[in-house]
């Protein structure tokens, strides 16, 4: 990666297991102008839908990009849907995407420019280990736990 006219290059994916409702789990790389990674970010979210993961990874990730000090960015990821939806081809029918859609809006406008860009899922596959990452992470805790509760019972 090389210069990017000053931009910040954010992947990012959502994931969820047992989707609708079950465990979501963000991940994000942001690299900045010169092709370093600057942030690895790679969290449980709670429960919900694959595509709030999705928007949740945007989220957080813009959030980050922020606080490095990027003032430009370009947001890369292969969920087709939240791309188009973030750069208005789509529209955001589902309620409860709403309001993650109208965050993440109002997150990229507080950078000078912003792009959103669909990639191939091959492109994107280090944003989408830490979010598997984050999820593994807490269902061994659970199963951590699980144990725990066996020997003490």
């Amino acid at each position: 990666m090389s210069d990017n006219d000053g931009f910040y290059v954010i992947y990012a994916d959502g994931a969820c297991r047992d989707n609708p409702g079950g465990p979501m789990g963000i991940g994000a790389l942001i690299i900045n102008p010169k092709g370093k990674i600057v942030c690895k970010l790679a969290s449980f979210v709670g429960l919900g839908t694959n595509n709030q993961a999705e928007y949740l990874a945007v989220i957080f990730a813009l959030k980050y990009a922020r606080d490095v000090g990027a003032r430009r960015v370009e947001l890369r990821m292969n969920s087709e849907l939240v791309v188009r939806q973030l750069t208005g081809e789509y529209r955001v029918k589902n309620e409860d995407l709403q309001p993650l859609h109208q965050q993440a809006l109002k997150l990229l406008r507080t950078f000078k420019r912003w792009r959103c860009v669909h990639t191939k899922r091959e492109e994107n596959s280090r944003a989408a280990k830490l979010a598997k990452k984050a999820l593994d992470q807490v269902e061994s805790r659970q199963r951590n736990l699980a144990r725990s509760a066996d020997v003490v019972g």
